[in-house]
């Protein structure tokens, strides 16, 4: 997937929003970067953290109700892995995520597009997969 530069995020970030009839406004387009410049699968928390450093009064409900927007938007996705917070992604590419058990980290992982081995019941189409794996990234491997 090839990296926009900033204009044309923020140009995708205005038509997004427009399309579901939300306006532009600085507190989303600082949550949406805060979401592109760490690809890392933050949760609400961390992402008003990182807000706050270049916003500082960016509130705790705004941040919410600009995830909230960007969700609805088609421009972030919610992953939810076990019980724990939910996480934002912007890859909105068909993909996965490996979910390392002992560092807690997100990795999102390609997935082809049919899933050899599924079969669904006639007639059934998918619009969307959710797919978690859980396991221990090749970081946290090494270290044992």
């Amino acid at each position: 997937m090839k990296a926009r530069s900033q204009p044309e995020d923020e140009q995708h970030l205005t038509e997004q929003l427009g399309a579901t009839g939300l306006r532009l406004t600085p507190q989303r387009q600082q949550v949406y970067e805060v979401l592109l410049h760490k690809r890392d699968h933050p949760t609400a928390e961390e992402v008003f953290i990182r807000a706050k450093k270049s916003m500082p009064e960016i509130s705790h409900a705004t941040v919410y109700n600009c995830l909230d927007a960007l969700v609805k938007c088609g421009l972030a996705r919610q992953v939810t892995v076990d019980r724990g917070a939910t996480r934002f992604c912007p890859n909105m590419h068909e993909h996965g995520h490996f979910h390392c058990s002992a560092c807690g980290t997100i990795f999102d992982v390609n997935l082809p597009a049919e899933l050899p081995g599924m079969v669904l019941p006639r007639g059934f189409k998918p619009h969307h997969y959710e797919v978690a794996v859980h396991g221990t990234c090749a970081d946290c491997t090494i270290i044992k």
